[in-house]
């Protein structure tokens, strides 16, 4: 699990592709004191595991529906991403539950001044719409935002200076393709709602053997 909150920017070594998968190795010097093989990190807000690790450098396996998923496979030698290692239990959760499974991505539209704010607009399919409320909680490439409004066809988020000067986001462009994970916590809302609870499975006794003959 995730906080949102982003550690450090990575810097991408190399993205190798294969028919249905791909490793990345990522440079990250302020993390990789205390990253060990099989850690979690959140890499522009996908949950990824380290797999290998040598001197600055992590690398991670992500196979096709974590690609097919995100922008992971649009990385290039050089791309900076967004990296935040899983949350300590005894960690504080400042940004909300992030589960590093992203559900798809949004396109830049647009990214204007308001005060000392980045105001920043995304589109996205309606079905990721869907799950996003004013007010309530985005990660977007990882980042926890708060939802300023929504419309038919996008949503927009405030980014104050301590967060566009700590992550990527606010050097993106128009068009330039983004990580999304709504709330975790509507989408298991929903489907409590909308499920049917199975019956209870009759539990097997030494009765119930034998009164079914055995």
């Amino acid at each position: 699990m995730f906080t949102g909150l982003i550690e450090t920017i990575g810097r991408v070594v190399s993205l190798k592709s294969g028919r249905d998968f791909a490793r990345l190795e990522i440079e990250a010097p302020e993390i990789m004191g205390d990253v060990k093989i099989g850690d979690s990190i959140a890499v522009n807000g996908l949950c990824l595991t380290a797999v290998e690790t040598e001197g600055d450098c992590f690398r991670a396996d992500v196979m096709a529906e974590s690609l097919r998923r995100s922008s992971l496979g649009r990385l290039r030698a050089g791309s900076r991403v967004n990296l935040e290692r899983a949350l300590a239990a005894n960690g504080r959760l400042g940004g909300h539950i992030v589960s590093g499974h992203i559900d798809g991505t949004g396109e830049i539209l647009s990214l204007s001044q308001e005060g000392i704010a980045t105001i920043v607009t995304v589109g996205a399919d309606r079905e990721l719409l869907y799950y996003i409320v004013e007010k309530g909680s985005i990660a977007i490439d990882g980042i926890s935002l708060t939802v300023m409004g929504v419309g038919e066809t996008s949503f927009t988020v405030g980014v104050i200076p301590h967060t566009s000067g700590e992550t990527t986001l606010t050097e993106k462009e128009p068009g330039d393709i983004v990580n999304l994970e709504t709330d975790i916590i509507g989408k298991y809302t929903e489907h409590f709602l909308n499920s049917k609870k199975p019956k209870k499975t009759e539990e097997i006794t030494l009765e119930f053997l034998a009164e079914n003959g055995f």
